[in-house]
């Protein structure tokens, strides 16, 4: 199943789960990740799937390899597959491209300023969070002509803040940089909100957040995540404008 929304001046944003494709256990079914150790040929035929589910041509749709740093890249054409930079952030100007995002508990984000026809698209695991990937994203898509005003945004599935346990001092040391993300879980230890610190963020840059984290992936049977799994696959958050069909 994909859950996808629209806004009325002319954004989309998607979110795969985890059914609907052709990979067999540990990574059932709609595996995306391609460095998972998935069949290749499985991957390539979910992304097809997950594509043409979209109205989207799966050759003008832009991967990363993700790395949880804060390198942002300006893309105008899909890189060849063995070329692609090791990046947590990638944004596109013009009309032509979508961006995708993998994850498994991290928070996916989604942009978009449709007045002046930039996405972008960012990987914020907990060390991106503290690295600055989504403002460094952001501050991509404004040296294109976005306003942080203009931007819309939507975050996808990822483990939510009450399930998400670290150590103390790990706790600590990302409140430091960020102090919404502080958390502590159900049962009562330390714990990060990845999502609510992405959330923060764009708030202090202006940029108005459209979604929250539908599901926590964690808790979700029907998305993927490493912390309850480690050997799984990966979901898929996209993003388009309408000319981008």
């Amino acid at each position: 199943m994909i859950v996808s929304q629209s806004t009325p001046g002319g954004a989309h944003f998607a979110f795969t789960d985890r059914w609907g494709g052709v990979s067999a256990a540990p990574y059932g079914t709609l595996n995306l990740g391609g460095a998972v150790g998935d069949e290749p040929a499985a991957v390539a035929g979910n992304r097809d799937r997950a594509a043409a589910a979209l109205g989207l041509d799966p050759a003008r749709v832009v991967w990363m390899n993700q790395v949880h740093g804060r390198d942002v890249a300006v893309v105008d054409r899909p890189w060849p597959q063995r070329e692609t930079p090791a990046v947590d952030g990638v944004v596109h100007a013009g009309a032509g491209l979508a961006l995708a995002v993998l994850t498994a508990d991290c928070t996916p984000v989604l942009l978009a300023d449709p007045v002046a026809a930039v996405i972008g698209a960012a990987h914020a695991g907990r060390p991106g969070l503290v690295a600055g990937v989504v403002p460094a994203t952001v501050e991509a898509m404004v040296g294109l002509g976005a306003r942080p005003d203009r931007i819309e945004a939507a975050l996808g599935p990822s483990v939510c803040g009450a399930c998400y346990e670290v150590p103390e001092r790990m706790r600590a040391e990302v409140a430091a940089v960020v102090p919404e993300a502080y958390a502590t879980t159900s049962w009562g230890t330390p714990a990060v909100d990845v999502a609510a610190g992405v959330r923060a963020q764009l708030d202090t840059l202006g940029v108005r957040t459209v979604t929250a984290p539908p599901a926590c992936t964690l808790e979700s049977k029907d998305h993927f995540s490493y912390r309850r799994e480690r050997v799984t696959g990966r979901l898929g958050s996209y993003v388009w404008l309408e000319s981008n069909r």
